[in-house]
This record gives structure tokens, C-alpha cells and sequence, in this order.
């Protein structure tokens, strides 16, 4: 069997392997490639050193959606991850209906993320209208909005990884500790919590990376008005490489390359970081 497997491992691995290099190096390497050129095509490109990416440190709309998004990305985890947990805890409880409400409350991840953002605007903007006021009408708005639409959305999905995990938490422990006296909180700090953090680890990188790289939602909901002052790093990039003049379409790469390897290091750190808590 050993030997079957490697006679035929480079069948199964190659066209793989070629995917990956077509679909993602190839296509990342001419990215940064650009990202050192003036073009308007690819075939026009003009090397211009590294002067796209002066210009795109020195754009404060770039710097103000770095900010933005990293303020957005810190709520959305902590609220997603502790409202997704909390939900899992009640719905592991042997109460009638559970399978429902998990259907009920992992549904708005099925819908795109387009459609999401024009329904809540028109939600929140019905409320607001009351105030007169509108979503666009202050950053705050702007930012819980979204906050608001992003946690509706990704909870159910992340509360399905962490029933999973508590459904493995074998029941003889948890019953052990009760008889032993243990007390609710005791037993969620001590056996539960330690026993779901391979969930949490998952978890954290879903909402780390969803929450920087949110377009869709942003680009419906809000569009970075007012005055670009909701705008994330996505939609900046978006609005830089197709909003501008074709001169700045190299500037755009260069943030789109910025915001890559940025991004790629984020997730490897909390992995990092969580991965010795996750293995225990």
C-alpha cells in the first residue's frame, strides 16, 4: 500500500501543485511586479522603482482605512467570537429546538455579502430617519453599521466551529467537576474554554482576516461616505486602482501588495501566538 501511494503521489499532488502556481504565485509575482511599474496595462508597464509605494504612504485616505480597519477588525473579533461562543453554550443545552435555531442563526452567512449591505442600509436608515439623520451622516454610524451587519453575519458560522468543539468536551469530566463542587464559572474557565481552544485558535483567524479584508459589505453599506471617512483598506484599494486616474493604478498595487503581505503576517502572528494553546 506504502508503495502504491508513492508510485501514484505525483498524480494526485501535480495538477494541484500547477493550480496553485497558475492561480495564486504566478499572478502574485507579476502583483508585485506592478506594483513597481506606471501602467494602464500590463503590457504598457514602465518601471518606475518605488515611487508608487512613497505615494501610497503618503495618501492619508490610505492611512486613515488602515486605521479604520484595524479598529473595526479588534471590536468584530472580541463581539463575533464572544457572541458566537456564548450562542454555542446555550445551544449545546439539552433544550427543545436546538437544531432550528442553529439553522436559524448560521443563515445570514449564506448570504452574499452585497445584498447584506444594501438590506441593512436600508434598515438602519429607516431608523435613523427618526432622528433625521442617515448612516451617512456620521463615521460612528458608518463604523457601528457595519460592526452591527459583519457580527450578524459571521456568528452563526463560527458558532457552528465552536459547538463542535464543546460537543467533544467529554461529559464524564464536566460531570466529575460538578460533583467535585466545581461551580458554572469554574468549569468554563478551567475545563471548557481550555478544552475549545483549537476552536477559538480557528475562530480568531476567520474573524482576524474577515474583518480586514471586508469589500463587499463596505462598498454596499456605506460606500466610505462621509468623505471616505468609513472607507476600509479593501474598498481604498478598489477605489484607488479603478476610482483614479490610470496613473495611479501602480499606486494601487503597491497598496494591494502592502496590504497582502500585512495581512499574511497578522494571521501568522495569532497563529503563533495561539497554536501552543490550541495543541493543548
Amino acid at each position: 500500500m506504502e508503495k502504491a501511494l508513492k508510485k501514484y503521489f505525483p498524480v494526485f499532488v501535480l495538477p494541484t501543485a500547477a493550480a496553485f502556481v497558475i492561480g495564486f504565485i504566478v499572478p502574485f509575482i507579476m502583483a508585485v511586479y506592478l506594483s513597481f511599474c506606471s501602467f494602464t496595462t500590463v503590457s504598457d508597464a514602465k518601471f518606475v522603482g518605488i515611487r508608487n509605494y512613497i505615494e501610497a504612504f503618503k495618501d492619508t485616505t490610505f492611512l486613515h482605512s488602515v486605521l479604520f480597519s484595524a479598529l473595526f477588525t479588534v471590536v468584530t473579533v472580541i463581539l463575533i467570537n464572544v457572541l458566537a461562543f456564548t450562542v454555542a453554550m446555550c445551544l449545546t443545552k439539552k433544550i427543545k429546538g436546538t437544531n432550528i435555531f442553529r439553522t436559524i442563526f448560521f443563515m445570514p452567512n449564506l448570504i452574499g455579502g452585497i445584498v447584506l449591505g444594501y438590506v441593512w442600509q436600508l434598515l438602519f436608515n429607516g431608523l435613523l430617519s427618526y432622528v433625521n439623520r442617515t448612516l451617512t451622516y456620521s463615521s460612528v454610524y458608518g463604523f457601528w453599521g457595519l460592526v452591527i451587519l459583519l457580527s450578524w453575519q459571521q456568528v452563526g458560522y463560527m458558532m457552528i466551529i465552536y459547538i463542535a468543539g464543546i460537543q467533544n468536551i467529554a461529559g464524564d469530566m464536566l460531570e466529575a467537576a460538578e460533583v467535585d463542587g466545581a461551580s458554572g464559572s469554574q468549569r468554563l474557565f478551567k475545563i471548557i474554554i481550555p478544552s475549545v481552544m483549537p476552536s477559538i485558535v480557528i475562530c480568531t483567524f476567520l474573524s482576524l482576516t474577515n474583518g480586514f479584508k471586508l469589500f463587499d459589505q463596505n462598498l454596499a453599506l456605506t460606500a466610505g461616505e462621509p468623505s471616505r471617512s468609513t472607507e476600509m483598506v479593501a474598498l481604498n484599494i478598489y477605489n484607488t486602482f479603478y476610482g483614479s486616474t490610470a496613473a495611479y493604478r501602480g499606486v494601487g498595487q503597491a497598496k494591494a501588495v502592502v496590504f497582502a503581505i500585512a495581512l499574511a503576517a497578522i494571521g501568522v502572528i495569532q497563529m503563533k501566538i495561539t497554536a501552543g494553546r490550541g495543541d493543548k
